[in-house]
């Protein structure tokens, strides 16, 4: 069964998830950021402005995009460890299933197919009030949800 965690009172939620997702490259996991294309946008900016020793691999999903063979894009996905994806209903293009990083308001389609569900919730009432609708959901049905909170 899938375990969520939600990482609760992150000050910078982004620079927060370039901790977590540097932490998990480092344990050799595989990572799914699942969000809006303008927060990725900004993540992937971060992500290529860590220090020469702490880069992070990583790609863009688009289902869209057609600049790209369907062979070399499969393989670029397959061979990235932290996949970003505004296109959260593409769950069967994704290459791995191991951790989902979910950055949507609502609960991530598919999210159960993950072994692991990580939910960054910010300072601010309204992140803090859909962060509640989503522990609902996870809560009601069955799933062990651990909290973290980093303040």
């Amino acid at each position: 069964m899938t375990e969520i965690t939600f990482h609760l009172n992150a000050q910078e939620k982004l620079d927060y998830s370039c901790r977590l997702i540097r932490k998990a490259y480092n344990a050799k996991a595989k990572v799914v950021v699942a969000g809006p294309s303008d927060l990725l946008s900004q993540l992937s900016a971060l992500l290529w402005s860590l220090s020469s020793t702490d880069f992070i691999a990583h790609c863009h999903l688009d289902p869209a995009a057609e600049s790209l063979s369907a062979a070399h894009s499969s393989y670029m996905l397959a061979a990235s460890p932290v996949v970003l994806t505004a296109s959260i209903l593409a769950i069967d293009k994704l290459p791995h299933h191991q951790v989902l990083l979910n950055f949507f308001e609502d609960v991530a389609p598919g999210f159960e197919k993950f072994e692991r569900v990580i939910e960054i919730v910010g300072q601010a009432e309204p992140d803090k009030e859909m962060a509640r609708k989503r522990w609902r959901h996870y809560a009601q049905r069955g799933y062990p949800i651990q909290k973290h909170d980093i303040q």
